[in-house]
């Protein structure tokens, strides 16, 4: 008899799955994309005013999404392992640090994302031009895992 010790199901085909994009297009998606890809980036952090501007679900354990780079080419899918809703004022170290974006305080992560959510292209993407967070921001702190990383076809 033989026991299988990765109980996970093999990953869909990655053109069934919806997509994962990190960022817009351009270096910051860039470095977050080689962030996924190296095993440093774990986490994300979305804001729920996206999710509902989109008309988008909230992520779901075990969900999986196939990641794009910036020329909107599939490079890996992901699974959703953990989903917190929260404030923005309580997202806590070892989420920033798993972000992958080398920062070392939640100021130093959190002063990176307002500069993020508070810039013209989320604030074109959310329909608000005066868009902006603070301490009761509800965020979605989600933390995944790779499941397969594509062959590199096209890039």
């Amino acid at each position: 008899m033989t026991f299988d010790s990765d109980p996970t199901p093999p990953p869909a085909d990655p053109g069934s799955l919806p997509r994962a994009e990190f960022g817009f297009p351009g270096p910051l998606r860039d470095r977050l994309v080689a962030a996924i890809l190296d095993g440093s980036k774990t986490s994300t952090t979305g804001l729920v005013a996206d999710y509902e501007h989109e008309g988008e679900p909230l992520p779901e354990v075990g969900s999986r999404a196939v990641v794009v780079d910036s020329g909107e080419l599939p490079v890996a899918v992901v699974e959703v392992t953990e989903v917190r809703v929260v404030p923005l004022a309580e997202v806590d170290l070892a989420h920033a640090v798993d972000e992958g974006e080398g920062d070392t305080s939640v100021a130093e992560w959190r002063a990176g994302h307002e500069r993020f959510w508070h810039g013209a292209e989320m604030r074109a993407a959310l329909g608000d031009p005066g868009f902006t967070v603070d301490d009761a921001t509800p965020v979605v702190l989600e933390r995944f895992r790779v499941v397969t990383v594509l062959p590199a076809t096209g890039r």
